[in-house]
């Protein structure tokens, strides 16, 4: 069973630095690469670049006021990725990426995840 993931390329699971701007501060995000090329795809879809994406995330966390420390910053972009992951698996999030995130309904991708996994632990 293991060497499913132990056999995996240890290019994904190798760590890099990216340099982006955060509200006009430049500041360093240390992910692995997997997770950089899952956030390439996720900003894809939205036209977007990496550093745009995790620009518009921050920047919405911060909105929303669910912005903690930096190091938080750097969880919350991992969740996001396992996130999409796991909603595109549920078939909540389509996995043609021709289709935009921001055209999804978040009220009802939402709303699914949380009637699924309450029928989950019932």
């Amino acid at each position: 069973m293991c060497q499913i993931f132990t056999t995996a390329d240890p290019v994904l699971y190798a760590c890099r630095s990216r340099s982006i701007r955060l509200r006009g501060v430049a500041t360093s995000v240390r992910l692995e690469n997997i997770y950089w090329n899952t956030l390439e795809e996720i900003g894809a879809r939205d036209g977007l670049t990496v550093p745009q994406l995790v620009s518009r995330l921050h920047d919405e966390l911060d909105h929303a006021g669910a912005l903690g420390d930096r190091a938080n910053f750097t969880s919350f972009l991992r969740v996001t990725c396992t996130r999409y992951l796991q909603l595109q698996l549920a078939g909540l999030i389509p996995t043609d990426r021709s289709i935009a995130i921001r055209s999804l309904d978040a009220g009802k991708v939402l709303a699914d995840e949380c009637s699924r996994f309450l029928s989950s632990v019932a």
